[in-house]
């Protein structure tokens, strides 16, 4: 309760009795720093104060004079920390494309209600509000291309692995590659703060073959040890460029041992641009030697069906963009229904990205998805932590996951 008791929240809307019938949501759950604000104007005001900025505002779209969106774009201006949650009569759609823009603005964004408003609603967001949103957020280490290429050089980037379940059967069919940085003083330092150095100065494809040689090693000893997965591993436009890649990837296999089938190599949509003749040839050549070649976070890019067409792919995985929540949202679903369908027509396995809870996975479950990835599973995991992992797994599908609370 003391949390709730600290944070400020402004409730903006034009409405007078929506505004005092949130307001007493909001007090029935505990919060009693609650400002009412009708104008946007009048609400930026109390954003600009020190004592008075809210840590979370309920923000209403269609407004008069200022519309959500665009008080929105004055929150960005003034540096805004805190969360939002939207409120509207708009359709569903609108409102997951304002909440998209509004993640696209580094805003936090707790999810979105439809009026009326219902207190079961309210509560349900309120519940993802942390104390942590009281803190301003710690500004993201940014990383120089010397010590990026340094980390390749020194052989600091470590791989992590993200489990992939059969659906139908919950048996382990391979794991995905996923690099780290296992940095001498920061620790391990996630992806998406050194993967874009590495591309922007030339170097990725130097970090893919560090990826790529790691993975095999790593699957030769799950087979020594007798465990035979699936690996896939990442691969960049970059590699694809370079004639000598193939070479690269069917001599380092035929050095471990492993078997073209067992190697996936991810390829996302949308990096397949511009001038294709070398990448063609590269993947039509190691699709001949059998290697499995997968069209990553399908739906994402450019171009998505001409990549199918043009590419002999063998795997869709699903962006999961398009899997989390689709059981209950009709676009999400409409999308995940056209995906899983073109791929059934051109005889691809398919492989669902993003499955975060027990009714993300029932959706798999009753459309025939092939293969699920996802929180949901596991996230990714230092190799020698797979067998543990897999005899828990084990066990949650033999109960059928009666323990879970993921719902």
């Amino acid at each position: 309760m003391i949390e709730r008791l600290m944070v400020k929240i402004l409730v903006l809307d034009d409405e007078p009795f929506m505004l005092k019938l949130l307001a007493r949501m909001l007090t029935n759950q505990g919060f009693t720093s609650v400002a009412l604000c009708e104008s946007g104007r009048a609400a930026l005001d109390r954003v600009d104060g020190v004592d008075t900025r809210p840590n979370l505002i309920l923000l209403d779209l269609n407004m008069p004079e200022m519309d959500g969106i665009e008080f929105v774009r004055h929150l960005v201006e003034r540096n805004y920390t805190g969360s939002l949650i939207l409120i509207s009569g708009e359709d569903e759609r609108m409102l997951q494309t304002v909440e998209k823009l509004v993640q696209a603005h580094k805003i936090t964004v707790l999810g979105h209600i439809h009026k009326p408003v219902k207190p079961e609603a309210l509560s349900a967001l309120l519940e993802k509000w942390a104390p942590s949103s009281l803190d301003s957020p710690k500004a993201q280490k940014v990383y120089g291309a010397d010590e990026v290429r340094a980390a390749i050089s020194n052989g600091e980037l470590v791989n992590y692995y993200q489990p992939k379940v059969t659906v139908a059967t919950g048996k382990v069919a391979g794991v995905e590659t996923l690099v780290r940085w296992r940095h001498p003083v920061h620790g391990i330092v996630p992806p998406d703060q050194f993967i874009g150095v590495a591309e922007a100065n030339g170097f990725i494809d130097d970090l893919t073959r560090v990826v790529l040689t790691g993975a095999l090693a790593q699957a030769k000893a799950w087979q020594e040890a007798g465990l035979t997965l699936r690996v896939a591993v990442n691969v960049s436009m970059d590699s694809l460029a370079s004639l000598d890649f193939l070479d690269f990837v069917t001599g380092l296999t035929a050095k471990t041992g492993i078997p073209p089938q067992q190697i996936v190599l991810e390829v996302t949509e949308s990096q397949l641009m511009g001038d294709a003749r070398i990448p063609l040839e590269i993947l039509t050549r190691l699709r001949l030697k059998r290697f499995r070649l997968s069209i990553d976070d399908f739906g994402t890019g450019h171009s998505t069906l001409a990549q199918l067409r043009d590419i002999p792919f063998d795997e869709l995985k699903i962006d999961q963009g398009f899997v989390h929540r689709a059981w209950t949202v009709e676009t999400l679903r409409a999308m995940y229904d056209a995906s899983l369908a073109l791929a059934r027509q051109l005889g691809m396995e398919v492989v669902a990205e993003g499955v975060e809870d027990r009714d993300d996975w029932d959706l798999l479950l009753r459309t025939g998805c092939d293969l699920a990835q996802g929180a949901f599973i596991s996230r990714p995991m230092p190799a020698e932590d797979l067998p543990g992992w897999m005899d828990v797994w084990q066990e949650r599908v033999r109960t059928g996951f009666a323990n879970d609370i993921s719902r």
